[in-house]
């Protein structure tokens, strides 16, 4: 999530008061457990790889399938300091920083490339006309020659590696580029979609959904027809139409109003503001965290309609997937400010993907901000930039035990790398 020059002044609600809303969208989140047959292959669109379990197309991204293109590559983790305009380099086995070097302005993420060959630091220059991309050799972890790039708050791939997809978050509009020098191929516009920014894409590579960060939506974008094929809102209140209704009628409304459906209830009226999103192993379904909800929405993606909503923690981030697709990591960021503060009410949600419910929540100790991130190749740590505590959380998945490691001012999308896949579709490593 980028911030605005101007930041609105947004009033969130916590979840105390709504215990009814809470467990009814629990309970609609949980699925039921599907009796039919296995899938069939998957029909892919052109160009791009064959998925290899219809069932878990996170099957290629165990720590036993790296791939010949990440060899030689430094065991490195790469951090973007959005206001230092630096990136930091940490030894993830002594937890030591190695270097730290100069980008472009206002870094956002550090994006692994289609072939996994480079990694691409996104530096945005909010406000400004000055944006670019910064290629790093994972080889020597050394920054080459930045690339004149419009607004790219964000990078991804078209899923047959033809073309990067920058984000231009402030124009609402998604550049097609060279993957190797940049230059414009076409764009496609996504007026509906204020603060577009982060991705996910289906297990085809037919479709890919996007987030619209400033009016808590997710847009649709038909990558085979380069079009929008729609968007809509979401909210925890997905089920009930008549709450919807009253939450878009005109007019400034108080943080909670009265909920006629339950003796003592209230409604929170915060809009959300959706960010990272993460499809579920089988491709049917998308995860999208929102930071004013403080939770998961849950998308089906055929339909694209919302199917759930699942309470995490204040300030719901980042995602990423456990290295065997069972668990989805949730970073918590701690508050539901745009501009945060630190020591907040960071934690991390573990998410089962099977039954939709938070299994396990681990806080940080002492407060912090948990933002973007990975996890690490063999799956044992997630790595997470404190967006609001110039640190770098290193997290035990196997209890929670939190390290830190101090880096430049107001780390966001890091990168932990090499990563186990076979090929990159962008952001910090969201790779199949």
């Amino acid at each position: 999530m980028r911030k605005k020059l101007v930041a609105p002044i947004v009033i969130v609600c916590t979840l105390s008061g709504t215990a009814a809303w809470w467990l009814a969208s629990q309970a609609l989140a949980k699925p039921v457990t599907p009796t039919a047959p296995a899938s069939a292959a998957i029909a892919t669109v052109p160009g791009m790889p064959v998925v290899v379990d219809p069932n878990n197309l996170y099957s290629e991204t165990i720590p036993e399938r790296m791939s010949a293109a990440v060899a030689g590559a430094l065991e490195r983790v790469y951090v973007p300091n959005h206001t230092a305009n630096t990136v930091s380099v940490i030894d993830p086995v002594t937890l030591k920083l190695v270097d730290t070097f100069k980008v472009g302005v206002n870094p956002q993420h550090i994006v692994p490339s289609w072939d996994l060959k480079t990694l691409w630091v996104a530096n945005n220059a909010e406000g400004r006309k000055d944006g670019s991309l910064t290629p790093i050799d994972p080889k020597t972890g050394k920054p080459g020659k930045a690339i004149p790039v419009e607004d790219p708050y964000n990078l991804y791939w078209s899923p047959d590696g033809k073309s990067a997809i920058v984000v231009a978050e402030e124009f609402k509009r998604l550049d097609f580029r060279d993957p190797q020098t940049m230059a414009l191929q076409y764009s496609i516009s996504a007026p509906q979609c204020g603060g577009i920014n982060h991705a996910d894409f289906s297990i085809d590579g037919k479709f890919a959904l996007f987030t619209c960060e400033f009016n808590g939506s997710v847009t649709k974008i038909d990558l085979v027809q380069r079009k929008v094929e729609g968007t809509i809102k979401l909210s925890r209140y997905f089920t009930r139409p008549e709450v919807l209704a009253m939450l878009e009628t005109p007019g400034k409304k108080p943080k909670y109003v009265p909920d006629p459906s339950t003796l003592g209830g209230e409604i929170c009226t915060t809009p959300g503001m959706p960010q990272d999103v993460r499809s579920s192993p089988d491709g049917k379904t998308f995860f999208i965290a929102d930071m004013m909800a403080d939770g998961v929405h849950v998308v089906d993606g055929a339909s694209f309609k919302q199917i759930g909503f699942i309470a995490t923690g204040v300030g719901a981030h980042g995602l990423y997937p456990s290295r065997d697709g069972k668990s989805l990591y949730v970073a918590n960021r701690g508050s539901n400010k745009i501009r945060g503060t630190r020591g907040g009410k960071g934690s991390v949600s573990v998410i089962d993907f099977a039954t939709r419910s938070v299994t396990k929540t681990w806080p940080i100790p002492g407060g912090g901000s948990p933002d973007m991130g990975n996890v690490s190749a063999d799956g044992k740590y997630l790595w997470l930039a404190g967006r609001y505590d110039d640190v770098v959380y290193r997290i035990d998945t196997s209890g929670g035990l939190v390290d830190k490691v101090k880096v430049g001012r107001e780390p966001h999308g890091l990168t932990v790398w090499p990563q186990p896949g076979r090929y990159s579709l962008g952001h910090t490593g969201n790779l199949r």
